[in-house]
């Protein structure tokens, strides 16, 4: 680890905060599940004097950030047995386990989830062969709201990569215009989706969270704070959280 990448720990009164120097050109805070972890990545020439009122600028957010993921429900850990609740694009369904010696996949019919394995598969595999077939839900769903958005926003994703991802539901490469998508947006509904891609997206236009990007989403997708309070108002998967 090179010693810029080293963290430094900056007190808030009881709120610490990692300070991690990069060589990048913004400053970025964030707040990480599930206990409100504090992070900020700022530019090399940043000195700590400068991180730190910026850390205090941003004090009633954070506190706002760390409240909300103390009250966020979370799902239980998932066993894969018989009659266990999993969600697709928002609805309900019940797990059944076949066990049997035909190739595993899973399909979907009316409120339950068959899941097909071979007889004595580890929980580990139900759970890879389950988490694949998410990602291939959101791998399917995906390019038609692209192609709807594409023409309206005009910008063009070259790519998109889905992925587990623990502290996000999407990211964004503008140089690259490719976005990545969280695998776990396949159990949301598909309104969360769209406000995600949508989101993404605008970033090819405006990579900062500033007031231009706040217009644009206004543009675009003018209830879209609703669509991100109703995403993060919903369960998180369950996770072995590490850093």
């Amino acid at each position: 680890m090179s010693p810029s990448s080293i963290p430094v720990q900056l007190e808030l009164g009881s709120i610490t905060v990692d300070v991690v120097l990069k060589d990048i050109k913004h400053i970025h805070l964030s707040v990480y599940p599930p206990t409100g972890r504090v992070r900020i990545s700022a530019p090399q020439r940043m000195n700590l004097d400068n991180i730190r009122v910026f850390a205090l600028s941003k004090l009633g957010w954070i506190q706002q950030q760390q409240r909300k993921l103390l009250v966020q429900s979370r799902e239980t850990p998932r066993e894969y047995l018989d009659l266990e609740s999993h969600y697709l694009w928002g609805k309900r369904y019940l797990l059944r386990v076949i066990e049997a010696e035909v190739p595993s996949r899973v399909e979907v019919s009316h409120n339950k989830l068959h899941l097909w394995v071979r007889p004595d598969s580890s929980l580990e595999k139900k759970q890879a062969l389950l988490e694949a077939w998410y990602r291939q839900q959101l791998r399917d769903a995906t390019p038609t709201l692209i192609t709807k958005w594409e023409p309206l926003m005009g910008v063009r994703v070259k790519r998109v990569l889905v992925q587990k991802m623990k502290t996000r539901w999407g990211s964004c490469n503008p140089s690259a215009a490719s976005i990545r998508l969280n695998t776990d947006l396949a159990k949301k509904p598909v309104e969360c989706l769209e406000y995600i891609v949508v989101h993404e997206m605008t970033h090819l236009l405006e990579p900062t969270h500033n007031r231009r990007f706040v217009s644009l989403m206004n543009g675009f997708l003018p209830h879209w704070q609703q669509h991100r309070d109703a995403l993060n108002a919903l369960p998180l998967s369950f996770e072995h959280w590490t850093y």
